[in-house]
């Protein structure tokens, strides 16, 4: 298990930027097998504004992205920093997605992932989001290590 690491370690390892970026702090990770990271999740998100108004909570498809960022972290985590310059990680599938209730402002979603398996350069990861410790969104990720600019 490798030691917790912070927003500036997420910079370094994602491309993704405010108001996309949707993982906070990293608290546990085994690169390459399981990762446990959080959002702190405020009002003062864009999406609210319009997710709803005087009922405001964070989009499911939101919520998966937060799942697939970490997964993200899980896998980029175990490569030599020299080679992530010109790496991304992106999604080829969703499976299984099931909501099980509303993540509102102030929630902190707990994003716990771990690897299902590895093959060539696709990963297979499950993905559960929480809110005090109950299951609010699980989904089976699949998603393929990339060159930048490879768009095929």
């Amino acid at each position: 298990m490798s030691a917790p690491f912070d927003i500036h370690k997420i910079l370094r390892l994602l491309p993704h930027r405010y108001p996309f970026l949707l993982v906070d702090r990293v608290v546990e990770i085994t690169p390459g097998q399981e990762i446990a990271a959080y959002k702190c999740v405020s009002i003062n998100e864009p999406f609210f504004q319009g997710h709803f108004p005087g009922d405001p909570f964070m989009p499911g498809v939101l919520i998966i992205e937060a799942m697939a960022q970490a997964g993200g972290l899980m896998v980029l985590e175990q490569f030599p920093p020299e080679e992530l310059e010109n790496k991304l990680f992106l999604f080829s599938a969703i499976e299984n997605a099931k909501f099980r209730r509303p993540v509102r402002p102030g929630d902190r979603l707990d994003l716990r992932c771990r690897l299902l398996r590895q093959k060539f350069k696709v990963w297979r990861i499950e993905g559960k989001a929480y809110v005090d410790e109950q299951l609010v969104a699980e989904a089976e990720l699949s998603a393929a290590v990339t060159e930048r600019g490879n768009r095929a």
